[in-house]
């Protein structure tokens, strides 16, 4: 078994007294609790307690071993499927559904889904977790999503993604009534607070850019229907782009909270109001432009109706 090596610069004055797991987890890509476990197998050198308090000049190596990823077992679930062919499938993803297995979400996925509807044709590059998938969207936003049936098809669709050259269209509903459309630029990595969240970041993390316009006011000011174009497709790249200019997403618990009076139809949203609307891509083998688009689900557009003056 492979395992994957990972070293601390040394600890700085600022850390002095810290605890080894806090400190491991703000200076590696791991969360503190997976810190913890890699303490108690001893896989961290210099062999220390997770309380043990750090002090200036140490560095620190944690030898991470390669995980055993399970294989997903095909179970049927009716999916909206929007098209299909031999090397691709496209899907219209309901809120709720997770895309692939992970933590908390072993089965019941959309993988397992797609290994029951296409069992022999699904690609396998992504891992075994992710057979076939180019991108994700979050469990709780719904639309589009392509998905590669072979080898060829992921690797094509996947350059698209990595060179930005696919056009990606998100409807949301934000608190507050933005500027008629903006720019949003910064670097998304994950939170120096807050491992389970991302963040723009000062230093490191990845280039992202949001283009938004807005759509229709809402609530007389409180809201706002807004469309989101990215450039970039980071890791809740919307939700963390909106949060910063101060129109958090209705719904998101994570990177916002209801502001004082807003209405109770937008406090008890159940999810955060975002929706991929509108994917344009390259079929990988005819090299045709195809196009994509969904409405709103019922949810957000009901939140919408509602809001209208």
């Amino acid at each position: 078994m492979t395992e994957t090596k990972l070293t601390t610069a040394p600890v700085g004055a600022e850390n002095k007294g810290m605890r080894l797991d806090k400190f491991l987890s703000l200076h590696l890509p791991l969360s503190r609790s997976r810190i913890a476990t890699l303490i108690a197998q001893g896989c961290v050198v210099p062999p220390l307690a997770a309380d043990t308090k750090v002090t200036p000049g140490q560095i620190f190596t944690v030898c991470v071993p390669e995980a055993k990823e399970a294989v997903p077992k095909p179970q049927p679930m009716a999916l909206d499927i929007l098209y299909e062919d031999n090397d691709l499938i496209v899907i219209n993803k309901p809120a709720g559904l997770v895309v692939h297995p992970g933590a908390g979400n072993t089965d019941g996925t959309l993988v397992n889904a797609l290994l029951a509807h296409c069992p022999d044709s699904l690609s396998g590059i992504g891992g075994v977790k992710r057979p076939g998938i180019v991108h994700r969207i979050d469990k709780e936003t719904s639309g589009v999503l392509v998905i590669a049936k072979n080898d060829f098809a992921h690797q094509k669709l996947s350059e698209q993604f990595a060179g930005h050259s696919i056009n990606r269209i998100y409807l949301a509903v934000v608190y507050g009534l933005p500027a008629g459309e903006g720019r949003i630029e910064g670097n998304i990595g994950r939170s120096p607070h807050n491992r389970q969240k991302m963040a723009i970041v000062s230093q490191g993390g990845k280039p992202a850019v949001t283009h938004y316009r807005l759509l229709q006011n809402l609530f007389r000011g409180r809201a706002a229907l807004i469309e989101c174009r990215l450039e970039t497709g980071r890791t809740h790249q919307i939700r963390v782009h909106m949060t910063s200019v101060k129109h958090p997403l209705v719904g998101d618990k994570t990177y916002g909270s209801p502001p004082k009076g807003a209405p109770e139809i937008l406090r008890h949203f159940p999810r955060q109001a975002l929706h991929a609307a509108v994917l344009d891509f390259i079929h990988p083998r005819t090299g045709e432009t195809l196009h994509f688009s969904t409405p709103l689900p019922e949810d957000m557009a009901v939140l919408v109706q509602n809001g209208k003056d």
